[in-house]
């Protein structure tokens, strides 16, 4: 199950903990990434290098967490600078919809010496708007990211018991073809393509790429 985000808050155990030692570190300015990874690692057994690349993708997302230094770009590929150089603050957001200590389910740590979160009482369907993916023994998931504002239109419908539709968006943008989703069950599908235009005759200009496709492997595709 380490490897699948949980239903209820969208995270994974080793985001969880991170989620979690942030709040515990919180003062409002700004910490290395490599103290936040640290203190992370009292509640993750694992090493220090899957919580920074964990925490790298959590913050490329823009969403949870405010980063500051070079955390690298999804558009180009380019990795995060090392976790001594950048630091990170949860994001206002964070604070308003992750934690409520008061109805949060607790369990120990991995060594038994510490309480933490089994899972973050989430006021926001977050596992929709981050997506996330993973393969476990004997069951695997791929859900794909959903647009903010959106979700929030589409929670309010539910609120008030009326019908929505609601189709993945993507940061990378790009222009999406849904006629294949079948409401994101299995064996639905969803392509992407790139938003390619023509500036001169030599010249073309690509302004949006596909999910998980960035400039870089794109370049050397059209080298290849």
């Amino acid at each position: 199950e380490r490897a699948v985000p949980a239903i209820e808050d969208g995270f994974k155990p080793v985001r969880r903990c991170i989620m979690h030692s942030m709040k515990e570190l919180a003062v409002g300015r700004y910490n290395k990434v490599a103290n936040v990874v640290g203190h992370t690692m009292q509640y993750h057994p694992h090493g220090d290098a899957s919580i920074g690349d964990a925490m790298v993708q959590i913050g490329q997302k823009d969403l949870l967490i405010d980063t500051q230094g070079n955390w690298g770009n999804i558009l180009t590929g380019d990795g995060a600078a090392a976790s001594r150089y950048i630091e990170a603050r949860l994001s206002k957001f964070a604070l308003e919809v992750l934690y409520s200590p008061k109805i949060t389910e607790w369990g120990l740590s991995y060594d038994g010496r510490r309480p933490e979160p089994i899972n973050l009482p989430v006021k926001f369907p977050l596992l929709l708007a981050q997506g996330g993916e993973g393969i476990a023994v004997g069951l695997s998931t791929k859900i794909l990211p959903h647009n903010f504002n959106e979700l929030i239109d589409a929670s309010i419908k539910i609120l008030k018991g009326k019908a929505f539709t609601l189709y993945p968006d993507f940061p990378t943008a790009g222009i999406a073809d849904v006629s294949n989703y079948n409401d994101g069950l299995r064996g639905g599908r969803v392509r992407v393509r790139a938003k390619i235009s023509q500036l001169d005759k030599q010249s073309l200009v690509i302004t949006q790429i596909p999910f998980s496709t960035n400039t870089t492997s794109l370049i050397d595709r059209i080298l290849k």
